[in-house]
């Protein structure tokens, strides 16, 4: 014997059962597959009802007979052109707040109130940014630069650039957070190699770091895209109009069309509200809410794929640099 004692140390640990894991197993596969299920349930019901509804007529007419006849191009229009104008204004606007926050603010007391209110704002409900678009963007923006300007009523009305204004604090959020992740995990190594080249720091920012980021950001606005293009509540009072059988567009010099941004539009997501909630006949209309809502399903989807080709794009491009 060479004087050592071997220890037999027990296992403590909790062995549980074959069947307890099995159970545990089979809920957790149960929890995972019931959004799917619900999720597959009703984009079938909606696919289903709507399908048939789905002609080129419906796509490229405007509405008749109390919208009850006729297409739905004006509201197809009107969505695509509010959510281009939305993230127009609001990814520059949340890019730089997520710039200023991860690479100059630092950690003080100010940054950490930045912080709050930001994850507060994510939380107001979409009504009350209706009500505040009316409020802030309409009645106090919109009248003061008529008075200013001696317009008239141009600028103090509902229109398309109010809507598109209060959605954009709506998504602000979301593009913040996205952002300020994607800056984060830029290597801070990346971003002293950059300076010690003799790159100021915001010359950093510009060619080293926003580069990286690229992809992160294009996810906040995929977010966005996704959480503005169906909203109703905050265009409910700002723009959207019950019934309009045109296009907001207008000539640039009298040549060129554009969207006119100081006027009202028609938009899906309130094109189905309005039918399922003032339609004298809902039976009636009930087709046409089946198939607006495939469409208004199908055009977030397609904004998305855009948004997400542009950012697999870019870190393929990114990818490359890296390697040479």
């Amino acid at each position: 014997m060479n004087g050592t004692t071997t220890l037999s140390i027990p296992n403590l640990r909790f062995q549980p059962t074959d069947w307890i894991e099995s159970l545990w197993n089979g809920l957790l596969r149960l929890f995972a597959i019931i959004p799917l299920c619900v999720l597959v349930f009703i984009l079938g019901k909606i696919f289903s009802n709507g399908a048939e509804t789905i002609t080129w007529e419906f796509l490229s007419k405007t509405p008749v007979q109390g919208m009850t006849e006729g297409g739905i191009f004006p509201c197809i229009f009107g969505t695509i052109s509010i959510t281009l104008l939305m993230i127009l204004m609001a990814l520059p606007l949340g890019v730089g707040a997520a710039v200023y926050l991860v690479e100059y603010a630092g950690q003080g007391f100010w940054v950490r109130m930045i912080r709050a209110a930001v994850n507060n704002l994510a939380g107001v409900p979409s009504i009350i940014f209706g009500l505040f678009g009316v409020g802030f963007f309409i009645l106090f923006v919109g009248r003061n630069i008529d008075h200013v300007l001696r317009t008239g009523l141009l600028f103090g009305q509902p229109c398309m650039l109010w809507a598109a204004a209060t959605l954009a604090v709506l998504v602000l959020p979301v593009i913040i957070v996205s952002t300020e992740e994607a800056l984060n995990a830029v290597p801070q190594s990346h971003r002293a190699a950059s300076q010690a080249l003799g790159a100021t720091k915001w010359q950093t920012i510009v060619h080293v770091v926003l580069p990286q980021a690229r992809g992160g950001i294009l996810t906040g606005a995929i977010l966005a895209i996704s959480r503005g293009a169906g909203e109703t509540a905050p265009i409910l009072f700002t723009g959207c109009a019950y019934y309009l059988p045109r296009l907001p567009v207008t000539k640039l010099f009298g040549v060129i069309p554009m969207i006119n941004p100081l006027d009202q539009f028609m938009e899906l997501s309130y094109h189905i509200f309005i039918m399922a909630t003032q339609s004298m006949d809902a039976e009636k209309t009930l087709p046409i809410q089946y198939g607006t809502t495939l469409v208004l399903i199908a055009l977030t989807f397609l904004l998305n794929l855009a948004a997400i080709l542009f950012r697999m794009h870019f870190r393929k491009k990114l990818g490359q640099v890296s390697l040479q």
